[in-house]
This record gives structure tokens, C-alpha cells and sequence, in this order.
């Protein structure tokens, strides 16, 4: 019987979650069939679970050792040692980055397919309840027409032909073929003592697949705001937003873990379904099922015979008779008895509707139905759901992993903020060259201070020079490159004047200014004194 089965074939990936060890809380071994009421088989789907709490017990220690080598491995750092960490960090950072980027993608790819194979499962089981539903009415039906209505016809027409035998004799023998059909009818399979909705179910699963759904959806993009925010963070050296971002990333962490360990009890435990699924839906329908009835739908092979064409062999074969009976007592009776006419047609109704009823039931309890719903939730399950499982949990294990490093890496771009705080606290604020102190000791009104370049470039050849005297009362302000420098950038460009009192121009001059500079006539230097003077 499994050789004729050729239709579903479990995919590799449910055999190799099937072989997972399976251990409970005694950490004894325990047997990987699917038996979801018994306790010890929870235990070992727990146990997986447990698993990744360690994986996060690991995490946390490891970010512990990170943060409390940041705080005390603190030095000071010079130029020469500041450039390879802050590279190396900028690479890390990168990486982990892209990591995560790469898990979210696999991420959404995962939750797509077990969304698509939990839709699967929900639309066949849908499909399936409205076929059984339909079995149970039209079986309802036909026997309840069998036992009152038809009953209730037979009944007065004995009491009409009770002085004539022959017919008397043609009412009993249509009694007993009713007596047939009802017997027939009863053999059919009854749902109902299945206890089982399957649109309830379906309702349930659909709703659990919502919220599992859009979790995993938020937790993605979360992780892809972190990798936003600790690109923004390390750009702007911004403390707060560090903070912001460890605290999330650390949220983020956890939930990784936590669904790693949820999404892989749940892929163990649907591979160990996928299996041999048939085994345990015959388990579950033993107690209102028989086997052969199971097997023909699980199965459907044109090898199996039907198991119900038995009854409706008699059943079509019983209501044939009647319909012959009664066409022959409308010709014979009726004349004689005229009030038998309205029973006698009542019974041909009943006959028409519950042979039509007869050949959809027929149609209804055919397996290929509800064994083409039977592979569309296997296929939704083990394939889709079983692989958008694995791909969820492999998501769930690289963002874990690597938010652990991010955390790391942040521990460390915040010791290096505060060595170069520390740096530029140690500064000496009288160095010329500090920017602060140069914008303190800028005055416009040091009108002896002029620009070089602009002094040459303004009157074009140095035979020329005669720059207007100097009073007191009328002071010359400030070069117009100067107040568009204070304009835009806050201080102004100290590049273009010369060093007052040093033997050499800034390293900012080119050969040519040099000569040009050391090259001032004695009338020149004269006019401006010991401005320019080397």
C-alpha cells in the first residue's frame, strides 16, 4: 500500500528534523514519532526550545566580557593608535551591518512562505469542511425522508389497501426496501462523532498565523532600523542616539533568540508530522473511522476499492424497485382507490429527490476530493511551512549572533568618544593653531594685519604700491574673504596671513609666494613696519 503511494513524498528537509535528538526533562531519549498528547514528546519540543535559551544565556555573557573590557581596558589613545581602531570599528561595523541586512532578507523570504503554506493548510481545511458538511446534510437528509416521510406514506397507504392483500403484499415489500436504504445509510461514515471542526480549526490557525505573521514582520524591520540608526549614530557620534540603539539592539537580541527557539520546536515538530502523516490521522480516526475507510481517502488509489459502493450498489438497486412498485400501483390503484393517488405521488417525490441525492452523496464520498485537500495541506505544511521555518530560524539565528557583535562594537566606538573627548580636553588653548583659540583672538580692528595674497592680487605689481596712510580715526576694516569667512564658517582664514614674528610663511604658501614675500622693497617694509618682516 506505501508503494502505490506516489503522490506525496516528504522533502529531505523534514527527515533531517525528524532525526534531531529528542531528550526530555530527564534527559532521557524519547521516541521522534509525532504523539503530540503525550507528555514526554512536549518535553523533548521543549527541550529544543531550551536550547536556544542557553544560545542567549551564551549571548549575554559574551556582550557582559565585551562591556567590561570597554570599561576597563581604557587608554589613552594617540594619533598613531586611533586611525587602525577607528578603521577597524568602521569595518565591523560594516559587516554587521550587512549581516543583518542579509539575515532580513532571508527573514522575509521565510515568513512569506509559511505564510503561503499556512494559507494552503487553512484553504484545505476550509474545502474539507464544506465537503463533510455536505456528506453529513445530504445523509441526514435521505434518512430522515426515509424514516417519517416515507414511513408516514406507507402507513396510510396500508390503511387504503387494507382490503386488497396483493396490495397490502407490494406495501410490505416497499417497506423492506426502505428498511434497506436506512440500513445502507447508516453504515456511511458519521462525521459528527469526530468532535472536530474543521472551520474552527482553520478559523484558529489563521489567526495564530496573523499574529505570528506580522511579529516577525515588526521584529524585521526593527532590526533594519538598528542597522539605520547605528550607521547615523557612529556618523554623528551622537551619545544618546548609541544608547538608543544599544537598548534596542539588545531587545532586538533577545527576541531573536526566543523565536529561534519557538520557530525550531515548531519545524521539529511539523517534520516529525510530515513523515508519516498518515499514520497518525489513523490513529486519530480510529474511533469513527475503520481503516480501509481511512486508507482509501489518505491514499486514493485506483488499486483501493470504494469502500461505500457496496451500499449504494443497494441503495440505488432499492429505490429502482420502488419507483417500479410505485408506477405500477398509480396504474392499477388509483382507479379503484382515488385517495391513494395523493400518497402514491408523495412516495415518487421522495424517491426522485433522494435518488439525486444519492448521486451527489455518491460524488461527495469519491476520494479524490478530499485527497486533493489532504495534499494541499501536506504540501502547504511540510513544504512551504517546514522551509519557511528553517529560513525563519536562520534569520533568527545570524541577527542574533551578529546584534551581539553590534553590541560589542558599540562598547568600543564608546570608549573611543571618550578618549577623544579626553584629547581635545588636554588641548592648550594659547596654541595658534587650535581653532578656538584663533577665533578668540581674532580682532577687525588690527588694521596693521594684512593679507598677502589680497594685497598682491589687488594692485596687481609691487612698483605700485601705495597704500593710504593709517589714522587713528579712520580704521580700515577687515578683508571682505575674512567676513565671509566669519559668515559661513565661523572663523576666519588665517591661512592667507602671514605669521607675525616667524622667520617663515605657513607651510600653506607655495614657492612662488615665498620669493614674492621675501622679496618686499625697503618702502614697503617702511610703510608696514615689522608686519611683515622676517
Amino acid at each position: 500500500m506505501a508503494n502505490a503511494r506516489l503522490d506525496y513524498v516528504a522533502p529531505w528537509w523534514t527527515y533531517w528534523l525528524h532525526n534531531f535528538p529528542h531528550f526530555n526533562f530527564s534527559f532521557q531519549s524519547v521516541d521522534n514519532n509525532f504523539k503530540p498528547e503525550e507528555t514526554s514528546y512536549q518535553q523533548s519540543l521543549m527541550f529544543l526550545a531550551c536550547a536556544a535559551a542557553a544560545g542567549l544565556g551564551l549571548s549575554l555573557l559574551v556582550v557582559a566580557v565585551c562591556l567590561v573590557c570597554a570599561c576597563c581596558g581604557r587608554r589613552d589613545v594617540d594619533e598613531d593608535t586611533k586611525r587602525p581602531a577607528t578603521c577597524c570599528l568602521t569595518w565591523s561595523a560594516v559587516v554587521t551591518g550587512l549581516i543583518i541586512c542579509s539575515a532580513v532578507g532571508v527573514g522575509f523570504y521565510g515568513n512569506s512562505e509559511t505564510n503561503d503554506g499556512v494559507y494552503r493548510l487553512t484553504y484545505s481545511l476550509y474545502n474539507a469542511d464544506h465537503t463533510l458538511g455536505g456528506i453529513n446534510d445530504m445523509v441526514a437528509g435521505s434518512l430522515g425522508n426515509a424514516q417519517t416521510v416515507l414511513k408516514t406514506h406507507l402507513d396510510r397507504l396500508d390503511e387504503i389497501f387494507s382490503t386488497r392483500p396483493d396490495y397490502v403484499q407490494a406495501l410490505r415489500f416497499m417497506t423492506l426496501m426502505v428498511n434497506n436504504v436506512i440500513r445502507e445509510m447508516t453504515t456511511l461514515p458519521d462525521i459528527n462523532k469526530a468532535n472536530v471542526d474543521l472551520s474552527a480549526i482553520a478559523d484558529q490557525t489563521a489567526s495564530i498565523e496573523y499574529y505570528r505573521w506580522l511579529t516577525y514582520l515588526l521584529l524585521l524591520i526593527l532590526d533594519l532600523v538598528i542597522c539605520l540608526a547605528l550607521c547615523l549614530g557612529m556618523a554623528k557620534q551622537s551619545r544618546w542616539l548609541l544608547i538608543t540603539i544599544m537598548a534596542f539592539a539588545l531587545l532586538s537580541m533577545i527576541l531573536s533568540w526566543a523565536s529561534l527557539g519557538a520557530g525550531t520546536a515548531t519545524a521539529v515538530g511539523t517534520s516529525d508530522f510530515c513523515v508519516s502523516p498518515d499514520k497518525f490521522i489513523v490513529n486519530q480516526t480510529k474511533d469513527f473511522l475503520s481503516a480501509d475507510v481511512a486508507h482509501y481517502y489518505l491514499f486514493c488509489s485506483p488499486n483501493l476499492p470504494n469502500p461505500f459502493q457496496k451500499s449504494f450498489t443497494i441503495c440505488q438497486r432499492s429505490l429502482t424497485t420502488m419507483q417500479i412498485q410505485i408506477q405500477g400501483l398509480l396504474q392499477l390503484s388509483v382507479p379503484v382507490f382515488p385517495t391513494a393517488e395523493r400518497d402514491l405521488l408523495g412516495i415518487q417525490r421522495l424517491l426522485n429527490s433522494t435518488e439525486f441525492s444519492l448521486h451527489q452523496l455518491t460524488a461527495l464520498l469519491d476520494c479524490r476530493g478530499l485527497h486533493k485537500d489532504y495534499l494541499d495541506a501536506l504540501m502547504g505544511v511540510c513544504y512551504d511551512g517546514v522551509e519557511g521555518l528553517l529560513y525563519l530560524s536562520l534569520f533568527s539565528l545570524l541577527a542574533a549572533c551578529t546584534l551581539s557583535a553590534m553590541l560589542c562594537v558599540i562598547f568600543r566606538v564608546w570608549t573611543l568618544m571618550d578618549s577623544r573627548d579626553k584629547v581635545f580636553d588636554d588641548i592648550d588653548e594659547e596654541d595658534p593653531f587650535n581653532p578656538e583659540a584663533r577665533r578668540m583672538s581674532y580682532n577687525p580692528r588690527r588694521s596693521n594685519i594684512h593679507s598677502f595674497c589680497s594685497f598682491t592680487s589687488s594692485l596687481g605689481s609691487q612698483a605700485s604700491l601705495h597704500p593710504p596712510p593709517q589714522s587713528a580715526s579712520n580704521v580700515m576694516p577687515p578683508p571682505e574673504y575674512m567676513n565671509q569667512s566669519m559668515l559661513f564658517g565661523g572663523s576666519p582664514r588665517y591661512e592667507n596671513v602671514p605669521l607675525i614674528g616667524k622667520g617663515s610663511p605657513p607651510p600653506s604658501y607655495s614657492p612662488s609666494m615665498r620669493t614674492t614675500y621675501l622679496s618686499l622693497t625697503e618702502a614697503q617694509i617702511r610703510h608696514f613696519g615689522t608686519d611683515f618682516q622676517v
